[in-house]
């Protein structure tokens, strides 16, 4: 079986975070005798098509080098939102997207297409699979319903993709049900996307003092509550931040202003292949993020047998089991969160109990194996129900 991947994050390079999970999806496809094909935006110094770990990838341009700042930068919505130019280089990108996924369809012969995200790849991807005569499958990532929901203009669009997909999948319950708010006849499946197994293992050393955060230095990852907590926590834990973003500049100046700037230290954004030294060190890993997706961040952490503390919001509730496999909170409660973090590390072997339940659960739900073999189920069932009359 051939699949054609249509999708607007896919990694540029070794360790680039950037749609990782879906270089990890195909990958694992192969075992499961389906080869993927990728069509994907262009970056510097990337080759037009290449193979990409054993994966085919061809890059697309979409505007003169300068102006190609909508894709890896992971504020495309916000962008397009809030700038005109943004906008006429998104015409840009579909009309470019498309050219590119026909030309790679025409030598590939998919037997479907999968879009990740339903803009702008399911989009494209509803004008490709009908040129093609093969089905579509779109899978809702978090970020795209967020913009059926609230971007005025988008809601038909996002109508007009899912009416025309073969099936729909969310990565998380809590999306399945967003995407069923936006559009109350829609029921997606609920089929999370991998996690690497190999990178992200158990350590023999944990520091007991160092909380850790990872993520992107905006409002909606949390961070600000993280800070918020900082001085009602008791003991004088240490707080790793591994990221960037906007709010960084405001973050750092609030920390001064709280008293509790030299307990943190910054990292800046990371590749992944320095993320589990981190999560291995860490004697718990906060995921404030409200309205996540999925929240990948907690189950590489649960991966590496680290205690997650999260917010009680979006599809983090997938990941943690209160009290089973790791604490969660009310968003946005930075009181609430100080206590669980001195409720985790104040008891060690609690801590440690979470830890490795936390990574049975991860490996059950989110090795690329277990991913491979659902998107194969549905990629069958999806081609048989297309062949019948």
């Amino acid at each position: 079986m051939r699949v054609l991947f249509l999708a607007h994050s896919f990694p540029r390079n070794a360790g680039d975070a950037a749609g990782s999970f879906l270089l990890r999806l195909a990958q694992a496809l192969e075992s499961e005798g389906i080869t993927v094909q990728v069509v994907a935006p262009a970056a510097p110094g990337l080759a037009d098509a290449d193979q990409f770990d054993g994966v085919g990838v061809e890059r697309f341009r979409y505007a003169p080098r300068r102006f190609e700042r909508l894709a890896y930068t992971g504020t495309m919505a916000q962008d397009v939102r809030d700038s005109w130019s943004a906008r006429l280089t998104m015409l840009s990108f579909l009309g470019s997207e498309f050219v590119s996924a026909v030309r790679s369809g025409r030598r590939f012969q998919p037997d479907l297409v999968h879009a990740h995200w339903w803009f702008p790849g399911g989009l494209v991807g509803t004008w490709v699979a009908s040129m093609a005569g093969v089905p579509l499958i779109t899978t809702l990532h978090g970020s795209d319903v967020r913009l059926a929901r609230t971007v005025v203009g988008a809601r038909p669009v996002f109508r007009h993709v899912l009416r025309h997909s073969a099936a729909v999948t969310a990565v998380s319950n809590w999306l399945a049900g967003e995407a069923g708010a936006v559009l109350p006849n829609v029921k997606p499946l609920v089929a999370p996307m991998p996690v690497d197994t190999t990178l992200f293992t158990p350590g023999n050393t944990r520091s007991p003092d160092r909380m850790l955060f990872v993520g992107r230095l905006n409002a909606q990852k949390g961070v600000a509550t993280l800070v918020e907590a900082l001085p009602a926590i008791r003991a004088p834990w240490a707080l790793d931040i591994v990221g960037d973003g906007p709010d960084r500049a405001a973050l750092e100046e609030r920390a001064r202003a709280l008293g509790v700037a030299d307990r943190i230290t910054w990292h800046g954004a990371l590749p992944q292949s320095a993320l589990p030294h981190l999560y291995q060190r860490a004697a718990v890993l906060v995921v404030p993020s409200i309205d996540e997706g999925l929240g990948l961040v907690a189950v590489e952490g649960q991966m590496c047998a680290t205690p997650v503390i999260a917010a009680n919001s979006g599809g983090l509730a997938d990941i943690v089991r209160n009290g089973q496999t790791g604490v969660l909170v009310p968003p946005l409660d930075a009181p609430a969160l100080a206590r669980a973090v001195d409720q985790v590390l104040g008891n060690p072997e609690q801590a440690r109990e979470l830890g490795a339940a936390g990574r049975v659960h991860a490996l059950a739900t989110f090795a690329p194996e277990s991913a491979a073999r659902r998107y194969a189920m549905l990629y069958r069932t999806t081609l048989e129900h297309a062949k019948k009359p």
